[in-house]
């Protein structure tokens, strides 16, 4: 049992852990908006890309395989949101909320994963990887979604949580202006892989 367990576990956590735009964003919440204001957008991103997964699993994905364009659709539509973002995160300058901007709804968050690219190759690659042929296409699903929450919403907390803390550290605003440019300049770079493919 661990034996099948812990690839996923591996999967999910390696994947969740690094850079990608989910975390540049809930980091950039954290720092700019702070824990209580950014629970809608973890919450949405926890449970949003579970249930993406879910979705991807029960035939989603298929109607993708049948209209490319769609997908290719998304695709772009997503990394142009994402360049939006970038642009609205490096032109936050202050933690007071003032010149800041709003921190993302949970139905913001969840339907921003419909449109993240780095979502879409981890759960294409997920359920390719770890569903069994010929397998329970809902048990499947159901064990990565839940993997997802439970692995991955400890790998989304340590993101935000090191925005927050670093609220301590950027009491400047040239500091904070700084950080969030770099946060901004990371969204994009993680943008970019899925650009070119």
């Amino acid at each position: 049992m661990l034996e099948a367990v812990l690839p996923l576990v591996l999967f999910v956590f390696a994947t969740s852990i690094t850079p990608g735009p989910n975390n540049m964003m809930i980091m950039a919440s954290g720092l700019n908006h702070g824990v209580v204001r950014s629970l809608p957008h973890f919450m949405g991103i926890c449970l949003g890309f579970p249930a993406m997964i879910m979705a991807i699993g029960l035939g989603l994905g298929t109607v993708f395989e049948q209209f490319p364009l769609l997908h290719h659709l998304i695709r772009w539509a997503g990394i142009a949101y994402l360049l939006y973002l970038a642009w609205v995160i490096a032109s936050t300058r202050s933690v007071d909320g003032k010149d800041s901007y709003s921190p993302f709804t949970f139905w913001q968050a969840a339907a921003f994963q419909w449109v993240n690219p780095k979502g879409w190759v981890m759960a294409v690659g997920a359920l390719a990887a770890f569903s069994t042929p010929g397998g329970s296409t809902w048990l499947d699903a159901g064990q990565i979604a839940l993997t997802f929450i439970f692995v991955g919403g400890p790998c989304i907390t340590i993101w935000m949580l090191f925005g927050v803390g670093m609220q301590r550290i950027l009491q400047e605003p040239l500091q904070l202006r700084r950080f969030n440019i770099a946060m901004a300049i990371l969204l994009v770079v993680s943008v970019i892989p899925m650009a070119l493919d």
